[in-house]
C-alpha cells in the first residue's frame, strides 16, 4: 500500500456528509402529530379541572346551604333531571377517556462475569490472533476504540474471546440465555414478583432471532402462565427497546391489573465481523454484550414502589426515507463475510430523527408560554417572511 494510502484520514471531509443544521427547519407535520397526541387525551385534560373546581365549590357549602339547595331542587324537577343526566354523562365520559396509569416498577441490567471482561488491550490482542485483520484494519479499530467512549470494563461473549473464536448457534444461545435469565432473575428478586403474575412478555433483539424464539425460551425457563401475551421483536435496531416499552404501555391500557416484562438485549456471538470492510468493523468497536429487564405495571397498588410513571411515549418513523432505511444494514462484504454496515450518514440521520421526535413530543410536555413563543416565531418566519432566528423551546421547564 502506498504512503498516501497509509496516511489517509479515517473519515474523509465531504460537503455531502456535512451534518445539517437541525435548528433551521421545523416540519409542520410533526408539530401537527404532537397536537394529535394532545387532542387524543384532550377530553381527560379538559374534564379534570372541571371536576376539581366543582369539588372545591361543593366543599365550601354549609349544612344550611345544602338544605336551601334541596328545597330549591324539590320545586324544579326538570332541572334536577337535566343536571343529573349531564353529571352522569360527564362522569361516564371522564372514566371512559381517562388513560390507565402505567408504572415502571423497577429494572435490572445484566453484568457478565469478570472472565468475559474485554479491555482495549485484550480486544486488540484477540483481534490480532484471529489472523484475519490486516494491519490497516487493526490500526483503524484501535483509533475507533480510543474515540468510541467505551471504557476498560466492557464485556464480550466467550465465543468471541476464545482463541480461535467459535461463533455458532449453540454459543449464541448460551449468550442469550445468560443475558436474559441473569437480568430477569435480578429483577424478580428486586420486585418479589412471581413469574406466574406476569401477563405480558416482550423480548427485543435485532440480530439474533432463533427458533424457538427468545420469548419462548423465557416462557419455558420460568414456566410462565398459558395465557401470557408474548411478543418477540427483531431487526429494529437501537430503537427496539423504546418500541418495546411503547408496545407494553399500549397493551397495559387494554389489559387491567397486569404486569408486563420487557427484555431488551443484543447478541454478539453470531454477529462479530471477521473481515476488513471499515463500515462493518465499526460494529466490532462499538457494540458489546449486555441487556436489561424492565417490569411495568398498571396496578394502582404499585404506584408507591415504582421508580417512574410512564406518561408519554411518542413514536416517529423515518423508514420511508431511503437514506434512513439503509443507514444500518446487515449484509455481506466483497468476499462474502457477513457483518453490520454502518453508513456514513448515520449521525445526520440520527440527529434528524431525534429532532423529529422532540418536535412531536413538544406539545405534550411544554407549557403554553413556550408553545406560544415557538408558534409566534414559526408564523413570523414561515408565513410573514420575517428574518427571525428559530426559537428553541426550553424543555427544562417541561419536566
Amino acid at each position: 500500500m502506498s504512503e498516501s494510502n497509509q496516511t489517509k484520514p479515517l473519515i474523509q471531509p465531504s460537503s455531502l456528509r456535512k451534518l445539517p443544521d437541525f435548528q433551521q427547519s421545523v416540519k409542520l407535520k410533526y408539530v401537527k402529530l404532537g397536537y394529535h397526541y394532545l387532542i387524543t387525551h384532550g377530553m381527560f385534560l379538559f374534564l379534570s379541572p372541571i371536576v376539581v373546581v366543582i369539588a372545591a365549590q361543593l366543599s365550601t357549602f354549609s349544612i344550611h346551604d345544602l338544605h336551601d339547595l334541596w328545597d330549591h331542587l324539590k320545586f324544579n324537577l326538570i332541572s334536577v333531571i337535566l343536571c343529573s343526566t349531564l353529571l352522569v354523562f360527564l362522569l361516564t365520559l371522564y372514566f371512559l377517556t381517562r388513560p390507565r396509569p402505567v408504572y415502571l416498577v423497577n429494572f435490572s441490567c445484566y453484568k457478565p462475569d469478570d472472565s468475559r471482561k474485554c479491555t482495549r488491550k485484550i480486544f486488540m490482542d484477540r483481534s490480532k490472533l484471529t489472523g484475519v485483520f490486516t494491519e490497516e484494519s487493526m490500526e483503524f479499530q484501535r483509533k475507533i476504540l480510543e474515540r468510541s467512549g467505551l471504557g476498560e470494563s466492557t464485556y464480550l461473549p466467550e465465543a468471541v474471546l476464545r482463541v480461535p473464536p467459535n461463533p455458532c448457534m449453540d454459543e449464541a444461545r448460551k449468550e442469550a440465555e445468560a443475558v436474559m435469565f441473569g437480568a430477569i432473575d435480578e429483577l424478580l428478586n428486586k420486585t418479589s414478583v412471581k413469574p406466574k403474575d406476569i401477563g405480558i412478555l416482550i423480548v427485543n433483539c435485532s440480530l439474533f432471532n432463533p427458533t424457538p424464539s427468545l420469548s419462548a425460551m423465557v416462557i419455558n425457563h420460568y414456566k410462565l402462565r398459558g395465557n401470557i401475551l408474548s411478543y418477540n421483536l427483531g431487526g429494529m435496531g437501537c430503537s427496539a427497546g423504546l418500541i418495546s416499552i411503547d408496545l407494553a404501555k399500549h397493551l397495559l391500557q387494554a389489559h387491567p391489573n397486569s404486569y408486563a416484562l420487557v427484555i431488551s438485549m443484543e447478541n454478539i456471538t453470531l454477529n462479530w465481523y471477521f473481515g476488513n470492510d471499515r463500515s462493518m468493523l465499526l460494529s466490532n468497536c462499538l457494540f458489546r454484550m449486555g441487556g436489561a429487564a424492565i417490569l411495568l405495571s398498571n396496578k394502582k397498588s404499585d404506584w408507591w414502589r415504582s421508580k417512574y410513571q410512564l406518561v408519554h411515549t411518542v413514536r416517529t418513523n423515518k423508514g420511508a426515507d431511503d437514506k434512513c432505511f439503509s443507514c444500518v444494514t446487515q449484509q455481506e462484504d466483497s468476499i462474502g463475510k457477513v457483518g453490520v454496515s454502518l453508513s456514513k450518514d448515520l449521525m445526520a440521520v440520527a440527529g434528524d430523527t431525534l429532532k423529529t421526535n422532540i418536535t412531536t413530543l413538544g406539545p405534550l410536555v411544554l407549557p403554553m408560554s413556550e408553545q406560544l413563543l415557538f408558534f409566534a416565531t414559526l408564523v413570523g418566519k414561515k408565513f410573514l417572511k420575517m428574518k427571525l432566528k428559530p426559537y428553541i423551546p426550553d424543555f427544562k421547564v417541561g419536566f
